[in-house]
């Protein structure tokens, strides 16, 4: 039996900041969960790609639930997803995304998120 672990995002292993954004990152049972708390005005390609580096498109997928506000997510293929609080969800590898209207987006992620910086 493994033993119980605990961490909080309020004191995160890594922090990484970006324009109108950051991401809180604790490691804890050889995962990886992030918050991510975007300000209105954040886009991907525009605040996070030029911290993290990379191509066109976010590489990295993501398990995520959004807690508050709205993302618009673009896919290389052309498809696109809308976010809003409450919902959960699964964003491939390849694609772009921002904030929605006037309100911060605040998102965890259980994906591969603490791997990918």
């Amino acid at each position: 039996m493994s033993k119980p672990q605990k961490k909080s995002l309020n004191a995160p292993d890594q922090v990484l900041n970006m324009e109108n954004g950051k991401i809180d990152i604790v490691e804890i049972a050889g995962a990886g969960v992030g918050r991510a708390t975007f300000a209105p005005g954040w886009k991907w390609s525009d605040h996070e790609k030029p911290v993290v580096g990379g191509g066109e498109y976010c590489e990295v997928p993501h398990f995520v639930y959004l807690a508050a506000g709205q993302l618009k997510v673009v896919f290389s293929d052309g498809g696109e997803l809308d976010l809003k609080a409450g919902d959960v969800a699964t964003i491939p590898a390849g694609h772009d995304g921002w904030v929605v209207g006037n309100e911060s987006a605040v998102m965890f992620d259980f994906g591969a998120v603490a791997k990918s910086f």
